[in-house]
């Protein structure tokens, strides 16, 4: 009959986007090497005129420092770490190129536990730093190899009240003087970096200088959302998917800023004003990305000096966050094709939050909101399946008399529906249209930062985790992930997919009955390795769907 059809086309399309999404997604694959993809021609730009030193700067940069006044780092000496202290963060720079070696968030932990270290959101392991300098056309030599020399005697910067600055300054042989000034405010993830080149050569610095960021994808994570480089061109997203950086790693247009990006936090470049610039990409086989901000082609004469300003943010990918910081960073956080609704529920989320302080208790609030709003389609559905098991004799009857003859069947059971005035689809569509909220609700339970590490009740400690109860010391479980447990909260959801199975109208086909039934236990496996949050909301919405439907069959018995 057409509605079983259909409902098991609706039901096994939600099971073959989970179950993509779970197994056949290549998690193990070896990244391929990006290589340097020729650049389209670009024109110079006489954007930001070049400067003669004696010319007052203006904005964050300090008035620039003379040549011959530059504390010029000696090229044989090793690299030297500084550190940088705000009530956020601790980061540390290492002088070797003046970028940043390690970002540790304190408001986050690597693990669940109360004393699990702080939160490292740079790669620690071959990591040869982030926020790097160069130039395209390697116009500028030593520059990739450079040991800056610091403005500051101490190797340790409190910033506490009000904002401060380290200006870290490198002279080539040739006499260009590059100087890269960080500025950090204790309120706020958002750090400030003036580029200053100064040219005191003979000769004329033509090429394009880039900002590189790198960090670590992990090939797991990709599995059940986008983690990687991405950028703001055009006023367009653009999410490059590690495995495709060989294929095309090169995006020109207006850019609002660059960004590497997993799960919950991201490094991004902003510069001052969005412009016409490009993202270059880099990949290699460990799955270190790197993310190069190039800029427009500059022309720095003998004698003069050009300034770049940049905002950069390391921090968590929050949607309040990350609109307080404004250029459109915010978009970064993207929930896909179901963007527009996954967002508004993460809002009304961290409202509920705002009134009761348990995540928990906000995703059964939050599932009991939407299920007041779909209550009229889903009350339709479940008339629709009580008419349907009042006719199921009838169904019977005319199946045992016809079935040598599959038209006359047919024909007999639309004529069972006009005389009942029975639409066969009404079951089926009021479920279609409330895919869309689980698919959002699945991308934004997945990605909302706020569940990392947030705690339930009893054993489930963590609501972006799956949920364990016990831990059993062996090396493998089918179709589990570690940590490996008892996942208490799927199994009963489970059950209540079956009781709700039950007490809906039997498959006339013992075929479509029989793949029915199983569709509780694939759900079930797939649920495993999910976050608690999501398998939660599954649950919560389970219940009050058996509610519902017990209310409507009784009310049309």
């Amino acid at each position: 009959m057409e509605q079983a059809r259909l409902l098991i086309a609706i039901v096994l399309s939600a099971a073959v986007f989970l179950v993509w999404q779970f197994f056949f997604v290549d998690r193990d694959a070896v990244q391929k090497t990006a290589q340097k993809s020729e650049q389209p021609p670009a024109k110079a730009e006489p954007a930001k005129p070049t400067e003669p030193y004696t010319a007052q700067q203006q904005g964050e940069i300090a008035k620039p420092t003379p040549v011959a006044e530059v504390a010029v780092a000696d090229p044989a000496q090793s690299a030297k770490i500084f550190t940088v202290e705000t009530p956020l963060y601790r980061t540390k720079i290492s002088t070797k190129g003046a970028g940043f070696v390690s970002f540790i968030l304190k408001n986050y932990r690597e693990e669940v536990a109360e004393d699990a270290p702080l939160k490292e959101i740079l790669p620690q392991e071959n990591f040869v730093g982030t926020v790097l300098i160069g130039y395209d056309g390697q116009s500028l030599a030593g520059l990739e190899d450079a040991v800056f020399s610091a403005d500051v005697d101490s190797d340790t910067l409190q910033v506490k009240q009000g904002v401060q600055k380290i200006t870290f300054a490198w002279q080539s042989s040739q006499g260009v003087v590059v100087e890269k000034t960080y500025t950090f405010d204790p309120a706020s993830y958002v750090m400030k970096l003036a580029v200053n080149v100064k040219n005191g050569s003979d000769r004329a610095i033509q090429d394009k200088m880039y900002i590189s960021l790198r960090g670590k994808v992990d090939a797991k994570g990709r599995t059940y959302g986008f983690e990687g480089p991405s950028a703001l061109v055009n006023d367009s997203l653009e999410e490059v998917e590690v495995d495709d950086i060989a294929d095309k790693n090169i995006y020109t247009g207006m850019l609002k800023w660059v960004a590497v990006q997993d799960r919950y936090f991201m490094t991004s470049v902003i510069p001052e004003h969005a412009e016409e610039a490009t993202m270059r990409l880099f990949v290699n086989e460990d799955n270190m990305v790197e993310a190069q901000f190039l800029n427009a082609l500059s022309d720095i004469r003998p004698g003069t000096q050009r300034d770049y300003q940049y905002a950069l943010f390391f921090g968590p990918r929050s949607m309040k966050v990350l609109k307080a910081v404004g250029h459109d960073l915010s978009k970064a956080l993207n929930f896909g094709f179901f963007d527009i609704i996954a967002k508004p529920c993460v809002w009304l989320m961290n409202l509920l939050y705002g009134v009761i302080p348990n995540y928990g208790i906000a995703i059964i609030v939050l599932t009991l909101l939407i299920k007041i709003i779909l209550w009229p389609l889903g009350s339709k559905s479940y008339k629709s399946m009580s008419e349907m098991k009042r006719i199921q004799p009838l169904m019977k009857e005319i199946r045992e008399k016809y079935k040598d003859d599959k038209k006359k069947m047919n024909e007999e059971v639309m004529s069972l529906y006009r005389t009942y005035k029975i639409n066969p689809l009404g079951g089926c569509l009021p479920m279609l249209v409330q895919l869309p909220v689980f698919f959002a609700l699945y991308r934004m339970l997945y990605q909302a930062i706020e569940l990392r590490h947030a705690p339930f009740f009893l054993w489930i400690d963590d609501l972006s985790a799956p949920d364990r109860l016990f831990r059993f010391p062996v090396e493998h479980i089918p179709f589990m992930e570690p940590p490996y447990g008892i996942p208490v909260l799927t199994l009963i959801m489970g059950a209540s997919m079956i009781l709700q199975q039950k007490m809906s109208p039997p498959m006339g086909d013992p075929t479509q009955a029989k793949m029915m039934m199983f569709m509780p236990v694939i759900f079930t496996v797939i649920f495993i390795n999910f976050s608690s949050g999501l398998v939660l909301y599954w649950l919560v919405n389970n219940i009050l769907s058996i509610a519902q439907q017990y209310y409507i069959q009784k009310k049309y018995a």
